[in-house]
């Protein structure tokens, strides 16, 4: 179930590409936050989205605005992917899906012709005190960056 709107976002801690535990809360009172599910590091679409926000992570920094991007994916292939694209931002590890799962963000899809349950490309943006400021269900991995940036700044 999506959280909703205004509401606060489910904390978790979850651990990173360097295998150091992250907390969401950590940031609240700090900074908004960008966080995005994405289904499998070092695929073509989920490198895109990750390279646009790397590209950005300057206007991110300058509106203190932190990227936290989540997959099921274990921490030492998010550590080959950060390593192999150069990513400047924190990506975590969901392996059993349960954070996604309190994100709204793991349910049915469909991929040459088969149904599975899978991460869904969501998006939140998170506000300095830790509530859901906006929600991106229909991500486009190109534009995603620009997208999040144009959202995050009316936090």
């Amino acid at each position: 179930m999506l959280p909703a709107i205004g509401s606060m976002a489910p904390n978790f801690s979850l651990l990173n590409q360097d295998s150091d535990l992250i907390s969401l809360d950590s940031f609240r009172g700090h900074n908004s936050v960008l966080l995005y599910f994405y289904p499998k590091a070092m695929t073509p679409g989920c490198t895109t989205q990750a390279c646009g926000i790397r590209d950005s992570i300057d206007r991110f920094d300058r509106i203190s605005a932190k990227v936290l991007a989540v997959s099921p994916d274990a921490p030492d292939k998010l550590k080959k992917f950060a390593d192999k694209e150069a990513l400047n931002f924190i990506l975590l590890s969901d392996t059993d899906h349960a954070v996604a799962e309190s994100y709204g963000a793991w349910g049915p899809k469909k991929f040459m012709g088969k149904d599975y349950l899978g991460i869904l490309r969501y998006t939140y943006i998170i506000d300095i005190d830790g509530r859901v400021s906006h929600i991106i269900q229909n991500v486009k991995t190109k534009t995603h960056h620009l997208d999040s940036l144009q959202l995050i700044s009316d936090v």
